[in-house]
């Protein structure tokens, strides 16, 4: 995280402004937001998925969709929902310098922060655009988005609408096609199969994707994010008491909140995780802390070894109740002898 951030005053009367604020007060506070996001570098080209922006924003999902569309309309940034990356294209130049002399040490800093960016479309663009400027000396291809970047960002709302009206309609007729579907007449015989609606297997050429099953390979290699309303569920809660006979209930609760909150605040590619069940017993097995060793048995105060056990029980604690009391009447085991 940067320890500071340059915005200079005339950010709010300037021509970035004014080219924001035109597009309404959302795209203000996300413009404004992505020059100074603890998540942001020098370079302006970083990893940023939306709902930091909604959270850290206030603006909610929908706002902060809306904001970083307008924002993107203005020519302010571009966005890559694929890679979750954000390039705000003057930035680098506001926050480093216009050019750099090839012995000043943020030469380094700019190439090593550029080559330790997640795969995205913008690598290129941004070594074609600053390469010069900043002496850099390596070129990173930009990865092929499965989309085109800064599309429209929608609402959950709109994608679902748009899904029912994509859903494929039952096909009629021949190769011409142009006719509408007609109502199918049942079968009256009983031996007729049942209709189905599931359609054949589909080749290459009648427009399957022989990509999207590498597609959804590289999305499960990515993992995913610990959702923000995560909870430990109970079958981990009962595994992480069996681990570790040394802690309880609220020992277990407590991990689990240390868990949480430190996955919910990292960044990156490092926040994502293939596998959440493992992480976290990864997390019990390599807590650190105070442990509570099991107390040793007890033995029985002497004379009441044939009272049962619950006597027993009443027996020391009546004697601990006089030891803590007065101890020098406290009722020796020689005398109970």
């Amino acid at each position: 995280m940067r320890d500071y951030a340059k915005v200079s005053p005339k950010f709010w009367c300037g021509a970035t402004g004014k080219a924001l604020r035109a597009q309404g007060q959302e795209a203000l506070v996300v413009g404004l937001y992505l020059m100074t996001s603890p998540h942001a570098n020098m370079l302006g080209l970083y990893y940023l998925p939306i709902t930091f922006i909604a959270h850290e924003t206030g603006l909610g999902i929908e706002g902060a969709s809306k904001g970083l569309q307008r924002a993107i309309e203005a020519g302010f940034c571009l966005y890559d929902e694929a890679s979750e990356v954000v390039w705000v294209m003057e930035m680098a130049k506001y926050q480093i310098a216009e050019s750099l002399k090839p012995n000043d040490l943020r030469v380094k800093g700019v190439q090593n922060d550029y080559t330790a960016l997640p795969s995205n479309p913008f690598l290129s663009p941004f070594f074609d655009k600053y390469a010069e400027a900043f002496c850099m000396s390596s070129r990173r291809e930009s990865a092929v988005s499965r989309q085109a970047p800064s599309k429209p960002l929608r609402s959950q709302e709109q994608e679902q609408e748009q899904e029912q009206e994509q859903e494929p309609l039952p096909s009629v007729g021949g190769a011409g096609g142009g006719q509408p579907p007609q109502p199918q007449q049942p079968d009256a015989s009983p031996s007729a199969p049942p209709a189905t609606t599931t359609p054949p297997p589909s080749s290459p050429s009648e427009g399957h994707d022989p990509r999207q099953q590498g597609e959804q390979t590289a999305d499960a290699a990515r993992g995913s994010r610990l959702p923000r309303d995560w909870v430990l569920p109970k079958a981990w809660g009962d595994w992480a008491l069996s681990e570790r006979p040394d802690w309880s209930a609220d020992d277990v609760r407590r991990a689990a909140d240390r868990f949480r909150d430190h996955w919910l605040a990292k960044a990156g590619q490092q926040a994502r995780k293939v596998d959440w069940l493992a992480t976290w017993r990864n997390w019990v097995r390599d807590e650190t802390g105070p442990r509570r060793p099991r107390a040793p048995p007890v033995a029985p105060p002497r004379g009441t070894e044939n009272l049962s056990p619950a006597g027993q029980q009443t027996a020391a604690a009546v004697q601990r109740w006089l030891a803590n009391s007065n101890p020098q009447e406290a009722v020796s085991d020689d005398r109970n002898g």
